[in-house]
């Protein structure tokens, strides 16, 4: 029961992401908005100080390893436009595609899983993957961003954190 319930959740989660970042496309980005949602998502890390979910080196290494390969399809979705001077996120037909292949493979993943890996350490193990996931991503569309904005002279008052 507990499996089926985090998939539901994820699979909620993602549609929440797919409408945030479909609405987000309407509106100029900065280096603030790019960088920050990792930050955020960090204190998650927490949970590791509860033993319930700690994690083996193996686990962390297969989490981290899956989550930086499934950042490239991400990376490869995510670009920038120019409109009236300022920075937008570029909208791909792929990325809701990508991000709910991504959800139903980590929801595969986790009930196939489930049955050999302590719920726990499952649910650290996808964290890790998920922020493995976000965190590379994050800092290519950075490295993305801050180039056209150079190429572009613009200012980013939020770029000094």
């Amino acid at each position: 029961m507990y499996v089926i319930l985090s998939m539901v959740v994820a699979l909620c989660m993602g549609m929440i992401v797919i409408v945030v970042r479909m609405k987000a496309q309407k509106y100029p980005t900065n280096a603030r908005k790019i960088i920050m949602p990792p930050f955020f998502m960090a204190t998650g890390a927490l949970m590791y100080l509860i033993p319930y979910f700690r994690l083996t080196g193996m686990e962390v290494l297969e989490a981290v390893l899956v989550g930086m390969f499934f950042s490239l399809f991400l990376i490869y979705t995510s670009n920038f436009q120019v409109i009236d001077g300022q920075i937008y996120m570029k909208r791909s037909k792929l990325f809701p595609v990508i991000l709910i292949s991504l959800l139903v493979i980590r929801s595969v993943l986790k009930f196939y899983l489930s049955s050999t890996i302590h719920p726990g350490e499952l649910a650290g193990m996808f964290f890790l993957l998920a922020f493995s996931m976000i965190v590379p991503w994050r800092i290519a569309m950075y490295i993305k961003y801050k180039k056209l904005a150079d190429s572009l002279d613009i200012h980013d008052k939020s770029a000094a954190l």
